[in-house]
């Protein structure tokens, strides 16, 4: 149990990393992989360096993370490490609410109206994380680099650049 619990808190700290690294696009842009050994390093330059950072990395922590929500028992989603910390409920539950805001507020359309409480079954949960996963891959797919200057709110009336978001 402590794994897993272990494994879903490092997944939230690497989603926190990936949206702290492409608030500075030079920094995601160099996170890439390098290529095999063998084969020279592909030198030809990226069309939209951050926008495509963001949008893998939405396929990564969605693989990880939906898997570590399906691995956790049911009965475990109220579980918290200390009574002061966050139950992986809520967890779930944050990071589903987060991707919904986050990629409305990037794209530019709305976000899905998903009522969701910490304390739902788990198959809700894990239904409502795949959900604004497929609602973030479904809204970054047309966006680019060439609005991440632009201006838009979050957090109420704190503006914000749409690079500064990423």
């Amino acid at each position: 149990m402590k794994s897993r619990v272990h494994w879903m808190a490092r997944a939230v700290g690497e989603t926190a990393m990936a949206m702290a690294m492409v608030m500075w696009p030079g920094v995601g842009a160099a996170q890439q992989a390098a290529p095999a050994a063998s084969a020279p390093p592909d030198m030809t330059p990226v069309a939209n360096p951050v926008s495509g950072f963001v949008k893998a990395g939405v396929a990564r922590y969605q693989k990880n993370m939906v898997a570590a929500a399906e691995a956790m028992p049911a009965e475990k989603f109220s579980f918290k490490p200390s009574p002061e910390m966050n139950s992986f409920g809520h967890l779930v539950m944050h990071i589903a609410q987060s991707n919904n805001t986050f990629c409305a507020k990037i794209s530019g359309q709305a976000a899905p109206d998903a009522k969701i409480a910490e304390t739902d079954p788990k198959d809700k949960l894990v239904a409502m994380m795949k959900d604004s996963f497929a609602f973030c891959s479904t809204a970054l797919a047309n966006v680019d680099d060439s609005k991440l200057g632009e201006q838009l709110m979050l957090f109420g009336n704190r503006p914000i650049s749409r690079e500064g978001r990423w």
